[in-house]
């Protein structure tokens, strides 16, 4: 009798094991941050230019633009060009929103949640200019620095990186 509650639990945790590991679960680790830990990963000491977009899932003008970033991400890699994309999703909806989206659109950028709630503390820091709307975007290395609220097309987004990195 022993003998056989060991194999079943034996069984039972090999059937969860392999059940989780085998899932659909998007693999992408979404970092949540607050601000100051979000504006820490910003060295602006080196040589990389940083295209930093704000967003959310639920925002139709952000989720026609991501694609632009993931190509300035792929493209641009090999002359210093980091893309940050910040999400301004709920943290509650990671897993239910934020990570299928990311799987499901291929995203390789690096994401970061931002769960910040002082957003009156935070959002004059990026800009005094920004009102808070998503899209936004900021593009900035140690001699510029550039902020865009509104929406991108994508040549405009590439000519505005190049007049940084040029």
């Amino acid at each position: 009798m022993c003998h056989m509650r060991k194999s079943l639990s034996l069984l039972t945790i090999l059937y969860f094991v392999l059940f989780f590991s085998c899932s659909d679960k998007p693999t992408k680790n979404i970092q949540v941050v607050d601000f100051d830990e979000f504006y820490s990963k910003i060295d602006l000491s080196s040589n990389d230019t940083y295209v930093i977009n704000f967003w959310a899932t639920w925002c139709s003008p952000c989720v026609k633009e991501l694609p632009y970033f993931e190509s300035i991400n792929k493209e641009y890699a090999d002359k210093n060009v980091k893309v940050i994309l910040v999400s301004l999703d709920f943290p509650s909806q990671i897993e239910s929103k934020l990570k299928p989206y990311i799987k499901k659109n291929k995203i390789k950028s690096n994401v970061i949640l931002l769960d910040d709630s002082k957003m009156n503390k935070w959002v004059p820091r990026v800009s005094e200019k920004w009102d808070g709307g998503i899209p936004a975007t900021l593009i900035v290395n140690s001699s510029n620095y550039n902020f865009y609220p509104n929406p991108f097309e994508k040549e405009e987004l590439v000519s505005e990186i190049l007049k940084v990195i040029d």
